[in-house]
């Protein structure tokens, strides 16, 4: 979910959001689907999480990125990777992480976990496929970055359906999910307005949202009875075995998860805005968001310090011993001790007044 608020979020605001999430959106959706409440009784599939995790996080994203308005429209406009070769490190750690996520969910080495691990890696493979070869078709280029879009969608796809079916069938929802998200994001978002307006940083609706849509609902299709008894579901199997009415029972577990977090985000964001901004000004942005934390990511040739306490308005060096008594100069101005101790003044020269940094 935080992806989608990158680049503009009140950081106070986050700390304070996530807490009141997690307890009124994600655990009722969780008892829900797997604490033995309505939809589990009712027969709603859900493996591993593609409702409770993914469908929540997507819509949650979604829903906030809207209340907490666009990034600067400069950085909207160009947004490049930082890093693509590590975006590659941490998309593989990902998806072997992914097998524990999956493979752990039967609570012992069983068939169903190898069968849960093998669907897992068959699905994130066709799908990081699939959504390469569109990629060459529309784009006519094969993206890294594309790439890791259709590993993830897969991913999260077969999070729903992992234990439950055959491999076969992750094959074929592989290509589903490296097709039907890559759509939404290329070319649905290109005619919806919506889209323009709600500034989702990363795609987290296309990759969560929409692909755990499709793994829920395809579950509802391909599910086996021997699936569904492995993983201890007294469910018939799915559309495949003749038992179409779990594809209804998909529909609605997944209606469920989407209103309940479009309506839970929107109250919390609605009254969190009325005590602190959700957004950082448009000053403060100007200067990067990263500056709030008062540090550097990448000092890789002694970029020093930024901070928005200090009202850095540029990279400078450091000189000093440490963060309670060193100096930082920006062209020729010092900043004294009390500075670094935490008193929260500004210099003459900062672009930030000090009523913008109460806020943030």
């Amino acid at each position: 979910m935080a992806a989608a608020f990158l680049g503009r979020i009140n950081f106070t605001a986050w700390m304070i959001f996530v807490p009141f999430w997690i307890t009124f959106s994600y655990v009722v959706g969780a008892f829900s689907l797997w604490g033995g409440g309505f939809l589990a009784t009712m027969g709603v599939i859900d493996y591993s999480g593609g409702y409770v995790i993914h469908v929540s996080s997507g819509t949650a994203g979604f829903v906030g990125a809207w209340w907490i308005g666009p990034r600067l429209a400069k950085d909207r406009e160009d947004f490049q990777p930082n890093n693509v070769l590590m975006v590659l490190v941490g998309a593989g750690i990902l998806w072997i992480g992914w097998n524990g996520f999956n493979g752990g969910d039967p609570y012992a080495a069983s068939t169903d976990a190898g069968v849960a691990v093998l669907n897992t890696n068959i699905c994130t493979a066709m799908s990081l496929l699939t959504w390469t070869i569109w990629d060459i078709v529309y784009h006519k280029k094969p993206s890294v970055i594309g790439a890791v879009n259709g590993l993830i969608c897969g991913l999260v796809a077969i999070t729903p359906a992992a234990g439950v079916i055959d491999g076969w069938a992750a094959i074929v929802m592989g290509i589903l999910s490296g097709s039907i998200p890559w759509f939404s994001m290329n070319i649905t978002a290109k005619y919806f307005r919506i889209f323009t307006i709600v500034d989702d940083c990363l795609g987290i609706f296309h990759t969560h949202a929409v692909a755990g849509f499709v793994g829920g609902m395809f579950t509802g299709v391909f599910a086996t009875p021997d699936g569904c008894a492995a993983y201890g579901l007294t469910n018939p199997g799915g559309a495949i075995a003749g038992n179409w009415k779990q594809v209804w029972l998909q529909l609605v577990g997944a209606l469920f998860i989407i209103a309940l977090n479009i309506v839970m985000t929107s109250i919390i964001f609605g009254l969190l805005g009325l005590v602190i901004p959700l957004r950082m000004s448009d000053a403060a942005l100007e200067i990067g968001d990263d500056a709030v934390h008062g540090e550097e990511a990448y000092a890789i040739f002694h970029d020093g310090q930024r901070s928005l306490l200090y009202g850095d308005t540029e990279r400078h060096h450091v000189n000093g011993g440490g963060e309670m008594g060193h100096m930082n100069v920006t062209e020729g101005i010092p900043v004294n001790q009390d500075d670094r101790m935490g008193t929260g003044s500004v210099r003459k020269d900062s672009p930030v007044s000090g009523e913008e940094l109460k806020q943030e």
